[in-house]
């Protein structure tokens, strides 16, 4: 069955107005032509005021029209094809003006205040019955056709149904399917926010605790400073590896909630086809990848507690002769090896992974984390 008859003449003059527009372009101002249109000794077009800002420019000292000095003229490069234009004491005044191209835009305007869809109201007919009218949908081969297909012709063994009833019931289907992918984006953007809540904590607490650590050993001597160094570092690799993984986090919400919007734009626009058969052309499709885009699982997200740094916490009250062995605090290091991630944190419901990120900012700095920093890299 051929359901364009209408439509692609529809498509074809659309096409050539917008290569129209692209010919009735500016190539100073990027913007369609304004009256007056005057054409170079190249053959070029410009809007007479954007050529006179070129020319004032290339002309700085040139006299302006009606100014009553002598004769004087000058000189400007076509903007398309670098041609030099020379000019009399005239200016760009003296240019002539292309009536044909200012026809041209009067005309155009006049085509792109017309609605497309008002073009188009020829009903779409059946192509191997050219007399009949499509009215009809065929359940059994999914596609609309013509009450003839269903006496005579290709459908007649099938199942079918009124055109308006199975337009009013993928019309609905799709409605509920936006309706769905709307709620998943205001949650997806709900999870990116918490996530960027989460980026923030974590370095706020890296910036806390990278500052205690140097604080402590600008007290000491030098041979302090080689471990300094390497505390700081330990620090920064824990920090960034878990910033990294938030922020891919946060690109991969982010390129599913723009996929996402974008998918509704669109069946949006088909909610807006007043054709039935041209609506039911699409749907199906449209409807396929509104349901996969649902079935997409975007619940990856860190564990409570994920953005906590106060394991790095140190203990400075020791002897000279232990400052080449000083280390981070044994005791965080053992309740955190102690304390592994369980599979129950990793399995929690949506709302309790959501709330993590508000409640590591409560996390005191002596708080022992919910899980290892080795399992989190």
């Amino acid at each position: 069955m051929n359901f364009a008859v209408g439509l692609k003449p529809l498509l074809a003059e659309a096409r050539s107005m917008e290569s129209l527009e692209k010919q009735l372009l500016c190539p100073i101002c990027l913007e369609m032509f304004s009256k007056p249109v005057v054409i170079l000794p190249c053959q070029h077009n410009l809007c007479r005021k954007c050529a006179n800002d070129i020319f004032q420019a290339s002309n700085p000292l040139w006299q302006s029209r009606g100014s009553g000095a002598g004769p004087s003229g000058g000189r400007f490069r076509c903007p398309t094809c670098r041609h030099e234009v020379l000019l009399d004491r005239h200016g760009v005044y003296g240019l002539q003006r292309n009536l044909l191209v200012e026809n041209i835009i009067d005309i155009y305007k006049q085509e792109s205040a017309r609605p497309l869809h008002a073009k188009a109201e020829q009903q779409l007919m059946c192509k191997d019955h050219e007399d009949e009218r499509i009215n009809i949908y065929c359940v059994t081969c999914e596609v609309p056709t013509c009450s003839m297909c269903k006496v005579f012709g290709a459908h007649k063994d099938c199942e079918v149904a009124p055109l308006q009833s199975i337009f009013q019931g993928q019309k609905s289907e799709l409605n509920n399917c936006i309706s769905m992918l709307v709620a998943g984006n205001d949650r997806i953007q709900t999870i990116i926010s918490q996530l960027e809540d989460s980026c923030r904590s974590t370095e706020e607490n890296g910036r806390r605790q990278k500052q205690h650590v140097g604080l402590r050993f600008d007290s000491l001597c030098s041979i302090l400073e080689e471990r300094k160094k390497e505390l700081l570092q330990s620090i920064a690799r824990e920090q960034e590896g878990k910033v990294q993984r938030v922020r891919g986090l946060i690109r991969q919400y982010g390129d599913h909630l723009e996929a996402s919007s974008k998918l509704v734009e669109t069946a949006i626009q088909a909610m807006e086809e007043p054709q039935m058969a041209v609506y039911l052309q699409h749907s199906k499709e449209l409807l396929k990848k509104i349901t996969d885009m649902s079935k997409v699982s975007m619940s990856s997200r860190p564990e409570p507690g994920y953005e906590s740094m106060d394991h790095f916490s140190i203990n400075v009250d020791h002897v000279a002769e232990m400052l080449r062995t000083i280390d981070f605090q044994p005791e965080a290091l053992g309740e955190d090896d102690g304390d592994g991630p369980t599979d129950s944190s990793e399995g929690a419901g949506d709302e309790e992974s959501l709330e993590a990120p508000e409640a590591a900012e409560d996390v005191g700095p002596r708080q022992k984390p919910l899980s290892s920093p080795h399992g989190q890299h």
